[in-house]
């Protein structure tokens, strides 16, 4: 008897996933350099107030620190890190959800941002710097690719980057592969509860709008 091999069936993605960062890099970038420009998205305090924020936790940041969040939840709303934790922010943008976990895994812990804009690396670092985090680190990288090593993290935390994703089986993977077993991710994010049609999945414009 033949034993037969396996057949590998290849997922065909609805865009191609170097454009679709290229247009991401584009969006998020005017996001770094001008904060207070017109997006179809809510950013800054007013959404982090809208979002459940700690007010009193958002009040005492830096402008920098805030002004450039551009999430959809609030991550921390499913359950407060734990002093001495291990985090990583997959999709740190200008820092905001890093600086947050910052305060609270305390000076014990430690937070790595990922993201692919250098903007927002930049102003991310600089502000951890102003903020007198040691304990946070930003890093580039994409989160189908994370320089992370293998179950490193107690906790992997994201808001509304995964559905900007084109591979979002490949982020999953990525995600589990940096928590350590029994590890927690805790993200927001988009989703769609209705099909959408064929020819809006693949219009790239769409992804980011």
């Amino acid at each position: 008897m033949v034993e037969e091999e396996p057949i590998m069936k290849i997922e065909t993605l609805a865009v191609d996933p170097s454009a679709l960062r290229e247009e991401v890099r584009n969006k998020y970038r005017d996001v770094a350099n001008n904060p207070r420009g017109e997006f179809h998205f809510h950013t800054g305090r007013p959404l982090a107030q809208r979002l459940g924020y700690d007010q009193t936790v958002v009040n005492a940041m830096p402008d920098s620190a805030v002004e450039s969040f551009a999430g959809v939840a609030n991550p921390f709303l499913l359950r407060t890190l734990m002093r001495g934790e291990k985090v990583v922010d997959a999709g740190s943008g200008g820092g905001f959800d890093s600086f947050i976990a910052a305060r609270q895994v305390g000076f014990e812990g430690r937070v790595i941002g990922i993201d692919m804009v250098p903007e927002m690396l930049e102003k991310s670092r600089e502000t951890a710097e102003q903020m007198g985090l040691s304990q946070v680190e930003f890093i580039e990288g994409i989160l189908e690719e994370m320089p992370i090593e293998d179950s490193w993290a107690d906790v992997v935390i994201s808001n509304g980057v995964i559905n900007l994703c084109a591979d979002k089986k490949l982020v999953f993977g990525e995600l589990w592969r940096v928590l350590r077993p029994g590890g927690r991710l805790q993200f927001g994010d988009i989703a769609n509860g209705k099909p959408v049609p064929e020819s809006a999945v693949r219009n790239i414009d769409l992804w980011t709008a």
